[in-house]
């Protein structure tokens, strides 16, 4: 037998989901174990074909495999497309030599920009376990990066995906830094600056630390896992388009870095930098409205920490070509009354619709985002924005413009609803002086969103507001009533999350 055919196993699928991460399952008296000395979470190469992934070994007792067999995650198999019983040959990974780079940014020193680059590339192969990578994003955040590691990090993070051309000379788009629960501006202002006639194809994430990131509200509306194609056809046809940008392969390094930060409830000030500048700068655009709220409870906290982020922001589009302007909102509370995908989404729909009950504030700041694209492109002159923006959602544009979007990226829905509610009481009366947005971001997340669509919180009191005893706060929103519980567990054991002088 020749070495090669030794390392050869069937493959099997196991349906077991990983997540995104790559894992081979294998018998612990398997002769190919033995032979190269495979150990639990050890991480080696498996290719079927022209594929290979690089997978954590995890080792099994009993019968669930048969001699000669290896199992796959969900992960694996999807990305080395094979077949039940396959040929899959397994090896040793190459050194990771990339990460004493690592190492060293742990112990303070600067990262080189050609240990930046191999580290994204690495990322990007899928040779950082989540071990590894959990190690990069935690020495990021906690010995900082400067200019240079934040320029060259979003650089980096573009050249591992695909770069988008739309042979125009001007693309728009927008982002929010986060923290602000309900904030969902984007689909209100891509709906605008389409028709105003900009090109926005507008490439969002899914939830971080938050109970909900646009890709998850926009889901419960229309399709937006689109394939770089299909991305373009809508673009070509309605002007803009609203889809998550794991599916288009944009900063591929920067979903999984997300995936982990997520977990670790991470979000450091130079990574959110890269995070934010790489998509845009991978999707074409040229022009940039970020939204940067800042407030206690939010993500950017102080007018000090507002400064700092703003610069690294401008620095940072500036090294890329990135027009750019960044716009300080007030963070003291959420904006609109959902928290969650699709009570956010019913919030998105009323504004567009020009409903009676449509939330005042959130019309009010994606009116002023838009107004703000809209200048910075041209389209109209300084301080004529907001009004511009305002009318196309009076006159029914926008909300047409939305409609088409939704239908060209593959129909629009409704918005799912609830199974269970229950209110939250004020336990006395008095004036509404604070909300904990972090707290409200976690009980809606206890709830069970963003994975659960309908779930969430719909908020009833508003800072300024008087409030009576046992008038509701909020209604927590859930799929299923053992979540329910789980909220009302973890609000029972914290404090009040809204400040109320009596």
């Amino acid at each position: 037998m020749t070495i090669e055919a030794s390392n050869v196993l069937r493959a099997k699928r196991l349906g077991i989901d990983t997540h995104q991460e790559a894992v081979i399952y294998m018998r612990r008296d398997c002769h190919v174990c033995r032979a190269e000395g495979f150990s639990a979470q050890a991480r080696i190469r498996v290719a079927s074909g022209a594929s290979f992934v690089i997978a954590t070994v995890n080792l099994i007792t009993g019968e669930l495999l048969a001699s000669g067999e290896a199992g796959l995650s969900e992960a694996a198999w999807r990305r080395l497309e094979c077949e039940e019983g396959a040929s899959l040959r397994v090896s040793h990974a190459r050194p990771l030599d990339s990460l004493s780079d690592v190492r060293a940014k742990v112990y303070g020193r600067q990262f080189e920009n050609s240990a930046i680059s191999s580290i994204m590339r690495d990322i990007v192969e899928g040779r950082y376990s989540d071990i590894h990578l959990s190690s990069f994003i935690t020495a990021c955040a906690a010995r900082g990066l400067n200019e240079r590691e934040v320029i060259h990090l979003t650089r980096a993070m573009v050249a591992a995906g695909e770069r988008l051309d739309w042979g125009t000379p001007l693309i728009v788009d927008k982002h929010c830094v986060g923290g602000l629960p309900g904030n969902r501006t984007t689909p209100i202002v891509v709906a605008i600056a389409a028709a105003c006639g900009l090109t926005m194809p507008k490439t969002s994430s899914r939830a971080i630390t938050s109970p909900a990131g646009t890709a998850d509200t926009m889901e419960t509306l229309a399709p937006v896992d689109l394939d770089l194609n299909a991305m373009r056809r809508v673009v070509e046809k309605e002007g803009g388009c609203i889809v998550w940008g794991g599916a288009v392969d944009l900063s591929p390094a920067d979903d999984t870095l997300i995936r982990v930060e997520r977990a670790l409830d991470i979000d450091s000030e130079g990574q959110l930098v890269a995070s934010v500048l790489s998509k845009k700068a991978a999707a074409g655009a040229t022009h940039l409205v970020i939204d940067m709220p800042v407030g206690l409870t939010a993500k950017v906290r102080t007018d000090g920490d507002a400064v700092s982020l703003k610069t690294s922001l401008l620095k940072t589009a500036e090294a890329l070509a990135v027009k750019t302007r960044v716009i300080q909102t007030d963070g003291r509370q959420p904006v609109g009354r959902g928290i969650g995908p699709s009570l956010e989404a019913q919030d998105v729909l009323k504004v567009l619709r020009r409903d009676a009950e449509a939330p005042e504030d959130l019309r009010r700041r994606a009116v002023a985002l838009a107004g703000a694209l809209l200048e910075l492109s041209g389209v109209v002159a300084e301080g004529e924005g907001e009004s511009a923006a305002a009318a196309v959602i009076a006159d029914g544009r926008a909300w047409a413009k939305f409609q088409a979007i939704c239908d060209a990226q593959g129909g629009m829905r409704e918005p799912p609803q609830s199974a269970y509610q229950h209110p939250i009481l004020a336990d006395h009366g008095g004036l509404i002086e604070a909300i904990d947005n972090r707290r409200l971001a976690k009980a809606a997340k206890l709830a069970g969103a963003p994975d659960a669509k309908a779930a969430g919180l719909e908020l009833h009191g508003f800072l300024g507001q008087r409030v009576e005893t046992s008038e509701p706060l909020f209604t927590l929103h859930a799929e299923t009533r053992g979540e329910i519980d789980y909220a009302l567990e973890y609000l029972d054991s914290h404090p009040p999350i809204f400040e109320i002088e009596a």
